[in-house]
């Protein structure tokens, strides 16, 4: 007999069972997606099983009794998030909600941050080492789990209370923003336990904030939003040839009027700490130079001609060198971590039918470094590597260039640890990923058929969708919208959406804000889920990030 809402009653011969859903649920899902309704999602984890039968894990039945009925709770459902959990084992009960009363404790200080964080979010007491209680959120360290991976965790409500358990700090912090999400909009975080991890290591998303200027506080909100998303890399290119916008102490000549101070850069990596996203630097070279030349003519580039190369250094100045290692030195020191970004783009020496006619000075130094035979891709490759030395002096040891700065014309080889940033099949001499992968090379996805979003859409560009990359593309679609071959899927650290300023004013920070807003949440589902397709249809996934918002 159905008397409301959520609430079953069987009558028997002699006592009554009330069966109720689960505080803030609203009974099975019926709608066309693939979801768990009393069983659990294994997902696409190797070696996952299904779940238990429902009698293996439910209660069994009280006995009918005629003083007082008795509480049965149907199976809980997989937790809706963004990106999606990979496996939950449902149980029966009524879940957990936050309280006010209730306390977020920690069972080592080294994540005080992660307690004292959801305690604020989920307007609770952060109780410290303390045991706990119940109604209480315990966060822990569990090297048992390492096998899973240091991103992994996993969540268990039960008893009234939930507990979160990862082999490091950045699992714990993943754990608490899928609770938060549970409990978003006075939601019930489901009984059960997720077992959850990253498909992908890198999760990013790239600001040029050289053509444009972003303040500090619109990067603060976006590093908030893409921890809640479980992003974890955060780009900053931040010279180009319109502006060089963070503060300098080697060349204070080439800073941009408008630019971020130290202060404030030291502000963005802190929040971007507490968050657990790496910020990759970007100083482009040797072509997007326009900034740092603009102060220094006597570097650029010129043809045998005289003709001025727009951005370009000339590489075959000593001096050349040493001011961009100067710089690369300088905010080595400030930004922390292993990952920098060299660049290596569009140097438009190589972008003329003869690199040697057109520019002598770069062929005879390239023959006086190399020997006889070696051309201008040689020296721009020397230079790439060189670069790469001037960081790695600094325990960089996750360094990447863009693909259009290797050459297949070098006999000079880029070195085999710099991983390839792939955004384009346009270039001269284009090489199919497939080319990269083969020679063993690790690869981050920034296709820009997907994930450019570039401000005026010049040339071919078009704002990206996030329909279409939830639809279309996953991290094994480099180029285009053709997928490499599932044997090099190790070798694809991750994807990083990106945003570009080509035409700075057509968009204000609030609508690059609002544009890119579905996009991120497409694109980390993609990172996050190893299925190529979502079980959620887009219109469901949209209306949960709208609800979850």
């Amino acid at each position: 007999m159905l008397l409301g809402a959520g609430v079953l009653v069987a009558v028997g011969a002699v006592g009554v069972t009330v069966a109720l859903w689960p505080v803030g649920d609203t009974g099975p899902d019926t709608g066309s997606d693939t979801a768990s309704t009393g069983a659990a999602r294994s997902s696409d984890i190797p070696g996952a099983t299904a779940s238990a039968p429902d009698a293996a894990r439910a209660p069994s039945a009280a006995a009918p009794s005629s003083t007082a009925p008795s509480r049965v709770y149907p199976l809980s459902r997989t937790p809706r998030t963004i990106p999606a959990v990979r496996e939950h084992t449902p149980a029966r009960g009524p879940g957990w909600r936050p309280a006010s009363t209730a306390r977020v404790v920690v069972t080592a200080g080294a994540l005080a941050d992660e307690g004292k964080l959801l305690a604020g979010e989920l307007k609770m007491t952060y109780g410290g080492t303390g045991a706990p209680r119940a109604g209480d959120v315990q966060l822990k360290l569990a090297p048992g789990q390492a096998k899973s991976g240091p991103e992994s965790y996993t969540l268990t409500v039960t008893n009234g209370r939930v507990t979160v358990a990862a082999p490091a700090e950045a699992g714990v912090f993943y754990g608490t923003r899928t609770l938060k999400q549970e409990v978003s909009g006075k939601g019930t975080a489901p009984e059960g336990v997720v077992r959850d991890r990253p498909a992908k290591a890198q999760r990013g998303l790239m600001l040029d904030i050289a053509r444009k200027h972003f303040t500090a506080g619109w990067i603060e909100d976006r590093i908030r939003e893409l921890g809640d998303l479980k992003f974890n890399e955060l780009g900053l290119h931040f010279s180009d040839d319109q502006g060089f916008r963070i503060a300098s102490d080697s060349h204070p000549e080439v800073v941009s009027a408008q630019h971020l101070t130290k202060a404030e850069v030291r502000g963005i990596l802190a929040l971007a700490a507490s968050r657990h996203i790496t910020v990759v630097p970007e100083i482009d070279s040797p072509g997007h130079l326009g900034a740092v030349l603009a102060a220094h003519p006597d570097l650029q580039l010129t043809n045998a001609q005289g003709t001025a190369a727009r951005g370009a250094i000339d590489i075959s100045k000593p001096e050349s060198a040493q001011i961009v290692d100067d710089l690369l030195n300088e905010y080595a020191d400030l930004f922390p971590g292993a990952s920098w970004h060299l660049g290596g783009d569009e140097y438009r020496a190589l972008t003329v039918s003869s690199p040697a006619a057109s520019y002598p000075q770069l062929a005879a130094a390239a023959t006086e470094k190399y020997g006889s035979g070696a051309g201008v891709s040689d020296l721009a490759t020397g230079w790439l590597n060189d670069r790469a030395a001037t960081v790695r002096a600094h325990d960089r040891t996750a360094v990447r260039a863009w693909n259009d700065g290797f050459y297949q014309s070098s006999s000079v080889q880029p070195d085999k640890a710099i991983q390839v940033a792939y955004w384009t099949g346009k270039e001269i001499g284009a090489r199919q990923p497939a080319g990269y992968l083969s020679a063993g090379r690790e690869v981050v996805n920034y296709n820009d058929e997907y994930l450019y979003y570039v401000l005026g859409q010049p040339n071919t560009f078009v704002y990206p969708t996030g329909e279409r990359i939830y639809k279309q593309w996953t991290p094994r679609v480099l180029r285009g919208s053709t997928a490499v071959s599932s044997t090099y899927d190790s070798q694809i650290l991750g994807g990083v959406f990106a945003v570009w300023c080509d035409l700075a004013g057509s968009q204000t920070q609030a609508q690059v804000a609002a544009g890119i807003r579905m996009p991120l949440r497409a694109t980390v589902q993609k990172l996050w889920d190893p299925r190529a397709q979502p079980s959620l249809s887009w219109n469901r996934f949209k209306a949960l990030a709208d609800r979850l918002d």
